[in-house]
């Protein structure tokens, strides 16, 4: 009787079935199945859909965003500003140099209108300022000698005197005296303020695409010497009142020249490198930056001093000054076909 033949294990026979399936399914051809649903409203639904996706590639992506072409975004930019003019407050008449903080030009600079000044301030013994947290007493009780205020104006001596006017007394200080609000003296400079004109010179550089262009009207005669920015007639003489500034910021100017405020001059450089080069043109525009609405954040001031000596004594005068600061800012983008932006060149910088 002849040997029966081993069986294959049931794992191996059930892969051979599935490959050969696998296999047979390979060569299937496979088609769907359409159903026509004869009915308006939904043809009008599904038309209106297919419209909107058709819109939205071919206005937004393509004419809005321009997105089949390459482009860079924050160009590398150099701002030089220059102020001028003069004006007068109740004591003197101001210049430039007195006005203007910091005097070297840059993209962040400020315009003094109005100031607090306490002048002929010494090293010595006074009443601290009523204004400053626990200042008040009624008597050396209530001083702490030696005890330092952050916020005050120098080291307590430990004495209660009367306050430089009216019937109260304050702790007594040793510090610069009188100190501010004992003594100091207001001043407003924005009389002619609005008159003040500022040079905005901008130059701006795309590495990727090696764009480079400026502001500034590329002409040799004294065109600069008379005129003024127009966003029609004269857009390459970035040349601008201060009175025009705060208007397009929407601001009072009297206003925010009593109590100060940040005004950001914005030029954007959004250019088409498949056009001219005289067609990449900057928009200015203007508009203030510190929160109006919120007391405690809005308006600008600093404290500077000028020493001096008076009969071999360090004498200062102490100004408290507020002002218009401007900040300016630049951005933009440019784009252009892939592989056509080496071959843009800039214009001479003019319209």
């Amino acid at each position: 009787m002849a040997a029966a033949q081993p069986k294959a294990p049931v794992g191996a026979a059930a892969a051979r079935r599935l490959a050969r399936g696998c296999w047979s399914a390979f060569w299937d051809y496979e088609t769907p199945k359409v159903i026509v649903v004869r009915n308006r409203r939904l043809g009008v639904v599904y038309r209106t859909v297919q419209l909107l996706i058709l819109l939205y590639f071919v206005w937004y992506v393509f004419i809005v965003q321009k997105s089949y072409q390459d482009s860079e975004t924050g160009p590398e930019s150099s701002i030089i500003t220059k102020v001028k003019g003069i004006t007068t407050s109740e004591h003197k008449v101001w210049d430039v140099e007195e006005y203007v903080k910091p005097p070297e030009g840059g993209s962040i600079f400020s315009i003094i209108t109005r100031i607090e000044v306490t002048p002929f301030q010494t090293l010595g013994i006074c009443p601290e300022s009523i204004r400053v947290h626990n200042a008040i007493c009624h008597s050396d009780n209530d001083c702490v000698a030696g005890e330092l205020d952050m916020l005050g104006n120098g080291l307590r001596t430990g004495r209660c005197v009367p306050y430089y006017h009216g019937a109260s007394k304050t702790c007594e200080v040793s510090g610069w005296c009188p100190v501010e609000d004992g003594a100091s003296v207001s001043q407003f400079l924005g009389t002619m303020a609005p008159n003040f004109t500022i040079l905005i010179k901008n130059s701006i550089h795309y590495p990727k695409f090696q764009f480079s262009k400026g502001n500034i009207a590329g002409r040799k005669d004294d065109y600069l010497k008379h005129c003024t920015f127009d966003y029609v007639s004269d857009p390459y003489c970035p040349i601008f009142k201060l009175g025009f500034i705060v208007e397009q910021a929407g601001e009072n100017f009297t206003e925010l020249a009593h109590r100060g405020g940040v005004i950001g001059a914005i030029i954007n450089w959004d250019c088409d490198l498949d056009l001219s080069a005289s067609e990449c043109n900057p928009k200015y525009s203007f508009r203030r930056l510190d929160p109006k609405q919120v007391p405690a954040s809005s308006g600008y001031n600093f404290r500077f001093a000028k020493y001096y000596k008076i009969n071999g004594t360090t004498t200062r005068t102490l100004i408290k000054a507020y002002g218009i600061r401007i900040d300016v800012i630049v951005h933009g983008q440019v784009h252009t076909l892939p592989g056509a932006g080496q071959e843009v060149q800039p214009d001479s910088h003019h319209h």
